[in-house]
């Protein structure tokens, strides 16, 4: 059999194969989180959340609601080099991402969170907005 008829064949059945999974698979949740500040990410968002009060003062000072913590969770960058994720018995992380698009005059600002991370719920401990 000549090499372009093999390749032929494997194109036709790698397609069918992506053709069926998409098949299966749409309209499920299913996600590829593998890399670490995704797997992170996802913890803390499927854990109940509480504010402190000191970061809910923050907040409402500046104006900023609850969607945009929500914002920096799912597009967020976590700062492994200055959170603590060895701390017990919860881990702290640092989180920031920018909510440019859902809170008024922060462009060129990004929000940055610090989470204390157990294992039965999330506390942002800390709200602050830096420069980018």
């Amino acid at each position: 059999m000549r090499l372009a008829y093999r390749f032929a064949y494997f194109g036709g059945g790698f397609l069918i194969g992506i053709i069926i999974l998409f098949f299966f698979l749409s309209g499920k949740k299913t996600s590829c989180d593998y890399l670490p500040n995704a797997r992170v990410l996802k913890q803390i968002r499927l854990n109940d959340r509480t504010i402190s009060d000191q970061a809910n003062q923050f907040l409402i000072s500046k104006g900023i609601d609850t969607s945009a913590i929500s914002e920096v969770l799912l597009n967020g960058d976590v700062l492994f080099s200055e959170s603590e994720k060895e701390k017990k018995p919860c881990a702290e992380y640092l989180i920031e991402g920018d909510v440019s698009n859902i809170v008024k005059n922060t462009e060129g600002k990004l929000l940055k969170l610090k989470i204390e991370y157990c294992a039965e719920k999330s506390t942002v401990l800390n709200a602050e907005l830096i420069s980018e």
